[in-house]
């Protein structure tokens, strides 16, 4: 029986010839990421067990960026736990305030993650590194523990779902609304512990920037990962960044899938997910008037450069709406300070929005951008869930950058071809 793409990766880091769905193997870790919120804990954890260091240092990444800067005394006690445990354990990528990101796509722009490799985090957007060809997935902290110890994690097998990408995006349609797409077509279980492999000839439109956002929203459908092919975009990305040697894995053939959807790009629209999960999707005419209170741009979902681009195409010589917020937050420091050269910071601070350092903050409601009872916001963060944002009483919408600015100008949920664009 032939296999797909994550089962190779998972078969050559358990050391086996072949891997079926629903096994139960141990792999190798390359990498094990945790973050300030979820770190600790894991810290904790470690800490009852008989080992003393990590299995290695230069494979643990701790990247504080939930609650950073620091908003209370809480969050900055987690941070120590981090900093004193990176310190102890010489930790080679710890990323401190000034040189931190938002994790995912910190660990790509660092070079630290490579077509071929096991990932775990503990954090539920982990998949996102499936856009390089990488196998990764978000875990608890006990799991953390445990690969920051051992260098190794259980995982069942996943089944896969094969995603067909044909035809080529229109002018405003991004990596944000294929997958508010695919969740919109098959639920937010559609995928449950499922492999959602992209191929098709489509995938040659999609940037390395819009595959990262497909990748990181694979868990919104349930999935255990998103992964792509590795193709030139791929190669050139990974050259560009990266040093490490990667190892390309192709799907066999006669691969098994539980289903195959074909999606056509070229007829897709821009589109955006209603409250209160990713998968209540309606395209951009479907929308009606639906008044809005703040906007947020940015997460690791789409903070990166062409995300920001996009915006700014979107506010340059335009004002944000009386009675809006607009928060637009990079997602590195490396990508906010070419934005910066750029001049799509001035762009926006004209416009009348706040930039903001890279936080995940305003994404779960943590700080910076916290809703109040009765407020909407647009948000291009990736999950839309009761409360997500701040107050229950709050509802987020999900859309795409393009959108998102769109929305802050009009002061409702709009696409920028409302603005002519």
């Amino acid at each position: 029986m032939g296999m797909t793409m994550t089962q190779k990766i998972l078969a050559a880091h358990a050391g086996l010839d072949s891997v079926s769905a629903g096994m139960l193997i141990e792999a190798d870790l390359d990498l094990v990421l945790g973050n300030d919120v979820t770190a600790p804990v894991a810290i904790r954890e470690m800490e009852k067990m008989t080992v003393t260091r990590v299995f290695d240092k230069d494979k643990i990444v701790l990247v504080p960026d939930h609650f950073t800067p620091n908003k209370d005394i809480k969050s900055a006690e987690n941070c120590k736990i981090m900093r004193d445990f990176a310190m102890k354990q010489d930790i080679t990528n710890y990323f401190e305030i000034g040189e931190m990101g938002i994790e995912h796509a910190l660990l790509p722009e660092k070079g630290l993650v490579v077509a071929g490799d096991v990932v775990i985090g503990a954090d539920s957007h982990t998949c996102t590194y499936g856009a390089l060809g990488a196998f990764s997935t978000g875990v608890g902290s006990t799991d953390m523990a445990a690969g920051m110890a051992t260098g190794k994690a259980w995982f069942k097998v996943p089944s896969a779902i094969r995603i067909i990408l044909t035809g080529k995006p229109s002018k405003w349609v991004s990596g944000k609304d294929v997958i508010l797409h695919i969740i919109g077509m098959i639920g937010v279980d559609g995928a449950l512990y499922k492999s959602m492999e992209y191929t098709g000839d489509g995938i040659k439109y999609l940037s390395m920037d819009d595959r990262f956002t497909i990748a990181n929203m694979a868990i919104e459908a349930g999935a255990k990962n998103g992964i792509f092919p590795v193709d030139e975009e791929t190669v050139k990305y990974m050259k560009e960044h990266s040093v490490r040697e990667y190892r390309i894995y192709e799907a066999d053939e006669d691969a098994k899938y539980d289903s195959v959807i074909t999606v056509d790009l070229s007829q897709l629209k821009p589109t955006v997910a209603f409250p209160h999960l990713p998968g209540n999707t309606r395209t951009i005419d479907e929308v009606g008037d639906i008044k809005i209170d703040q906007v947020v741009i940015g997460s690791c979902t789409n903070g990166r450069l062409e995300d920001l681009r996009a915006a700014a195409r979107v506010l340059e010589g335009r004002k944000v709406a009386k009675g809006v917020r607009a928060i637009i937050f990079p997602a590195t420091q490396d990508i906010y300070l070419k934005a910066l050269e750029e001049g799509l910071i001035a762009t926006f601070i004209k416009a009348g929005a706040v930039v903001s350092t890279p936080t995940c903050g305003p994404c779960l409601g943590g700080h910076m951008g916290v809703l109040a009872a009765g407020e909407r916001a647009v948000s291009t963060t990736n999950r839309n869930f009761v409360g997500r944002m701040g107050h229950t009483d709050s509802e987020v919408y999900l859309a795409s950058p393009a959108v998102a600015a769109a929305s802050a100008v009009t002061g409702r949920i709009s696409g920028p071809e409302e603005l002519g664009l």
